[in-house]
């Protein structure tokens, strides 16, 4: 009997330290990451009730991780309250010389900083004002300043070897349409049709892409794009059966992408140029011809979190420097890395959180050194969703099953619509983090990393995490 009763209260004893601190994994989760063969010392979860200090599991929550695209959860939340939601990136073009007539003798400036969200679409309507505010034809040059973000050796194949991939885009103060270009193939019998957009002033496009019978749909890289002097050159194949093929790339310099857009543009709208494209500085005192504003941060962080855009989070990294204005720069203490690093640094102060083991390198996740422990990125969403800007951020995260990097996943399924999660995804990191809505209506924080050799076999762990979080 004295046996049985002390197995009995050790029972109980071991139940109640477990309530404690934190609970175990479920088994379906334990059971997953074992047909994967990761191991739980590779894996970090946190799992809270917003509104509870304490943790409902807690595994290896303190140990500092790779987070990959899960970082972007603190520079959006940090963009919130540092700059606003309301706040815009602007854009300004002078005239440097005269303009009579409509025709100016001399420049057109154009100073960045740091706009992400500067597309064709908000450039063609933006020159569209410059024609309607008298100015015709430019006998000049188009004069670039970036000036406003550091000058950054960014190296766009040292990440993956892939220079011409559109994530690979590093951070400008002048960044246009995210420097990328848009391809469409479509085959037709023995023929592949490419559409490219945007046209691109003095780049013809040469394709020599061929339409494969054999080719599964799923192949990778079976055409690539290269720059052939001035021609932009199209080679491989692509499947036969498997409909169109949509692409996205960068071959230019941001100078070279801008001028070539720009002068697309401003011939299609009836101007001329007769100069060619050059970096500069605009240092006189006259005020801008025209002005252009970025749509509110608010709306920007959507793009950021729901399709996992890692430019547009290099930009708003850097733009956190700045504490919302041009002051860096007239001060005379150009923005940095460093200096967003800091500024990040001191607003974690601000909130009294000391994270150790935090490693920012761009703020995208996009990094093989960042680095943040899943308790404080719980730390962070648990921030948000007490603060001012909880729907904001909220509102900016993927939605199970219906939109965003997890769109798939649970598409159909009872509990589509019911979380709110941000994805990541590195060659051995995996990673969700978020918010999940649970049948008894209170709301939970998730954190889950992955970091092993064998992490793109996660999703179903954490899947099956989600599913177990959505049932309490």
């Amino acid at each position: 009997m004295k046996s049985a009763l002390g197995i009995i209260l050790l029972h109980a004893w071991l139940i109640a330290s477990f309530t404690a601190l934190a609970i175990p994994l479920p088994p379906t989760v334990v059971q997953q990451l074992r047909k994967a063969n990761i191991p739980t010392k590779a894996i970090a979860i946190e799992i809270r009730e917003a509104d509870k200090s304490s943790p409902l599991i807690s595994l290896n929550g303190r140990q500092s991780m790779n987070p990959a695209s899960t970082m972007k959860l603190l520079t959006t939340y940090a963009g919130l309250e540092i700059l606003g939601p309301a706040y815009r990136w602007k854009t300004e073009a002078y005239l440097d010389g005269r303009l009579v007539d409509g025709v100016l003798y001399g420049n057109v400036i154009f100073k960045g900083y740091g706009d992400p969200k500067l597309t064709i679409e908000e450039f063609w309507l933006w020159l569209r004002e410059l024609r309607q505010r008298g100015l015709r034809e430019i006998r000049g040059d188009i004069v670039l300043d970036g000036s406003f973000f550091p000058a950054i050796n960014h190296d766009p194949a040292a990440f993956d070897n892939k220079p011409t991939r559109a994530y690979n885009v590093g951070a400008n103060a002048l960044l246009l349409n995210l420097n990328a270009m848009h391809l469409r193939l479509l085959p037709e019998n023995a023929k592949v049709t490419a559409l490219l957009e945007p046209e691109l002033y003095g780049y013809p496009l040469v394709n020599r892409i061929t339409v494969s019978a054999s080719l599964p749909c799923n192949e990778e890289d079976a055409y690539q794009s290269r720059l052939e002097g001035h021609s932009i050159v199209l080679e491989g194949q692509i499947p036969a059966l498997c409909g169109e093929a949509h692409d996205y790339f960068s071959l230019l310099t941001p100078d070279e992408y801008f001028f070539s857009v720009f002068a697309a543009l401003w011939h299609e709208l009836g101007g001329q140029v007769t100069g060619s494209v050059r970096q500069g500085k605009y240092t006189g005192p006259q005020p801008a011809f025209s002005t252009h504003l970025s749509p509110p941060l608010s709306e920007v962080i959507r793009d950021i979190n729901k399709f996992s855009n890692n430019t547009m989070a290099r930009q708003l990294f850097l733009t956190l420097g700045s504490s919302g204005g041009e002051s860096a720069e007239l001060a005379g203490a150009p923005l940095s890395i460093e200096r967003s690093v800091q500024t990040l640094h001191q607003w974690l102060e601000q909130h009294q959180l000391q994270f150790s083991g935090l490693v920012l390198e761009n703020g995208a996740g996009l990094s093989r050194t960042e680095r943040i422990s899943a308790q404080n990125l719980a730390h962070i969403l648990q921030l948000a969703a007490s603060g001012p800007f909880a729907a904001e951020l909220e509102a900016s995260l993927p939605i199970l099953g219906m939109d965003g990097t997890v769109k798939g996943r649970f598409k159909g399924s009872p509990i589509a619509g019911y979380a709110h999660l941000k994805t990541g995804s590195l060659e051995g990191v995996k990673s969700i983090a978020g918010y999940i809505h649970s049948r008894s209506g209170k709301k939970w924080i998730v954190v889950f990393f992955i970091n092993h050799p064998n992490a793109r076999h996660g999703q179903a762990a954490q899947d099956a995490l989600i599913e177990w979080v959505q049932a309490q």
